[in-house]
């Protein structure tokens, strides 16, 4: 099980072109924590308008009556993914992981699939 900084450190260190990754807590749009790749993207201002995305999507399902689970959000921009996925584990309810990729350098499928790797290995 990785903490909180270690989850990071490997979700920017082991997914090609992450350029910036937190956890968020979406009941009140903090981050938990962040880590940049130098990037400058400013992941406090990303947490909080994710935290709006994340909370649309989920009134929007309660709205049409689905009953299943958000697996992630992907957002596709001109040169870069942001993905948004919610922690599943009890520990981890009213959270979300966001990584922000660059397009250019990205394998969105492995991304992906490592992100909930990670997911699975968190620790909060």
């Amino acid at each position: 099980m990785a903490d909180v900084d270690a989850a990071l450190r490997q979700t920017i260190s082991s997914i090609e072109g992450a350029i910036g990754a937190a956890l968020v807590d979406y009941n009140s749009g903090m981050a938990l924590g962040t880590l940049d790749s130098a990037s400058g993207l400013d992941l406090t201002v990303a947490a909080a308008g994710n935290t709006d995305v994340m909370r649309a999507k989920m009134r929007t399902m309660d709205m049409l009556g689905l009953k299943d689970g958000i697996e992630d959000i992907l957002i596709t921009l001109t040169s870069q993914y942001h993905l948004i996925r919610p922690l599943t584990g009890r520990s981890g309810k009213g959270l979300f992981l966001y990584l922000a990729l660059d397009k250019s350098r990205a394998n969105l499928a492995m991304a992906r699939h490592q992100l909930a790797r990670i997911e699975a290995e968190l620790e909060v």
